[in-house]
């Protein structure tokens, strides 16, 4: 059975791609953005599978 381990951190809004890019270098896979606490402001959620 795989296993997953995730991640939540800020994503700011002028700098997405590249912030996203790093995560999925790092063998994270986006699951979902949501809006913070104002519209700058986005939390990316992130899984990947446990090693």
């Amino acid at each position: 059975m795989k296993k997953w381990e995730y991640l939540t951190a800020p994503v700011l809004i002028h700098n997405t791609k590249m912030i996203l890019d790093n995560f999925g270098s790092d063998g994270w896979e986006l699951v979902q953005i949501v809006q913070g606490s104002s519209p700058e402001q986005l939390v990316a959620y992130f899984k990947r599978e446990k090693q």
